[in-house]
């Protein structure tokens, strides 16, 4: 079973900036749809990005043209940069195939706050 782990969390303020990692412990970005899906308090987890096999890539309404979501094959990674971050943005941030694996890691907690 392929182990996903998220990275790159952290506090930042209303407009800035963070860059999410997601490492797969084999190769799968390139046999696997992916997206990065994130939860907030109290709300279901949502789908907010994600990458074909082919490398065509989509976004929730709520985060088009703000996120962007890459993947580098010879890295087995993946990544979602996220701009002009708002506080509603704040959530905790998984990584997983789309559709999702059973599993899920623990994510990494993003807040957006002044």
């Amino acid at each position: 079973q392929v182990q996903l782990v998220e990275s790159g969390g952290g506090l930042v303020q209303p407009g800035g900036s963070l860059r999410l990692s997601c490492a797969a412990s084999r190769s799968i970005f390139s046999i696997n749809d992916m997206g990065w899906y994130r939860q907030a308090p109290g709300k279901q987890r949502e789908l907010v990005a994600w990458i074909t096999r082919g490398g065509t890539t989509n976004y929730a309404g709520s985060v088009k043209g703000r996120f962007t979501i890459s993947r580098d094959l010879n890295k087995n990674m993946m990544y979602l940069q996220m701009n002009s971050l708002k506080p509603e943005d704040t959530a905790v941030y998984y990584c997983n195939a789309y559709p999702p694996y059973s599993g899920w890691g623990q994510g990494t907690q993003v807040t957006v706050s002044s």
